[in-house]
């Protein structure tokens, strides 16, 4: 089992190396969200995991509209923080809201290959999302990559299944040292790990 934090502009890392220390392997930031917002912590989260030899990658929080305007946005302002660069964690769609359903992501998929070239995409959402309005079996085919998140303190056993079932996101009360707060943590899900989430 690999572990893991999610980060945005909520948080802050005073030392990386402690963060290291606790065993955390990869951290994935927050880049982009709609079409116009960017989270400016993205590039210093990006660096400073990097720089202590945890995998950075990025997410993008989808709102309703053009997906392929969102896509254009992500891709632009993760570009150059190098999300796409191998070694760097699979990119991530973030469905939180409601309006942005199975037919969203399906073309999100294919226009952010497209796009950047990765093949492994991953899909966020809660338990809600997963049980009663997403439909992964539509879309969630070979490099398709879902990460659950369920609060239940177990990291790596949701208590909800899914095939392409790789990444729970066990706690939004988690403590690391390094990090002042509180900040998500996750685990990989066997017979995945951190391997399989990587560009």
């Amino acid at each position: 089992m690999d572990y893991g934090i999610d980060l945005s502009h909520y948080n802050t890392v005073n030392d990386w190396n402690a963060v290291r220390g606790n065993n955390i392997t990869f951290a994935l930031c927050k880049i982009t969200e709609g079409t116009t917002f960017v989270d400016q912590d993205a590039g210093g989260h990006l660096s400073g995991a990097r720089g202590v030899g945890i995998h950075g990658g990025g997410y993008h929080f989808a709102r309703p509209g053009s997906v392929v305007d969102q896509v254009t946005h992500f891709v632009n302002t993760g570009t150059p923080l190098g999300i796409f660069e191998p070694g760097s964690l699979t990119p991530v769609l973030d469905v939180e809201v409601s309006g942005v359903g199975d037919a969203f992501i399906a073309e999100w998929i294919r226009v952010i290959r497209e796009r950047t070239g990765v093949k492994r995409v991953m899909v966020y959402a809660n338990l809600n999302f997963w049980t009663n309005v997403l439909h992964p079996d539509q879309w969630a085919g070979d490099g398709v990559y879902l990460w659950i998140a369920r609060y239940n303190g177990d990291p790596g056993n949701p208590g909800w299944a899914h095939p392409r079932l790789a990444l729970h996101q066990h706690s939004d009360k988690g403590s690391v040292p390094g990090i002042p707060g509180a900040v998500d943590r996750n685990a990989t899900i066997v017979p995945f790990g951190l391997a399989d989430l990587l560009n």
